[in-house]
């Protein structure tokens, strides 16, 4: 497995541990379609909690800037359609970003990030 790839699956499974321990049941992970990808999709209650996870080896980022607004556009398409696909219309549906330094394995969870 790519270096990179490893990083990045390892700050995934970092930050569905963290949603788990927070009450969430995980949905899907990695859910991709012609639109995008989402990385974690969990579920609370009403709520359907489509979280875009960012790993890095070091902090050199500014959390405000992880997310672009293209890759916000692709993410709620994606989630549109996944929604869709799974007949899924009683819930919110709220889109999160989730920052990991694997230096001291620090999680930083914005909800609501963006909005589709």
């Amino acid at each position: 497995m790519h270096q990179r790839t490893a990083l990045g699956s390892w700050g995934e499974e970092l930050v569905s541990q963290y949603l788990i321990e927070k009450g969430y049941t995980i949905v899907a992970l990695n859910y991709r379609c012609r639109h995008g990808e989402i990385d974690i999709i969990a579920s609370k209650q009403d709520l359907i909690a489509c979280v875009e996870v960012k790993t890095r080896s070091r902090e050199y980022f500014a959390t405000s800037v992880v997310v672009t607004s293209s890759k916000q556009k692709k993410i709620i398409k994606t989630a549109k359609l996944f929604l869709q696909k799974q007949n899924i219309s009683d819930v919110s549906c709220r889109f999160d970003v989730a920052t990991v330094t694997r230096k001291n394995s620090a999680i930083s969870y914005i909800e609501n990030a963006f909005y589709g």
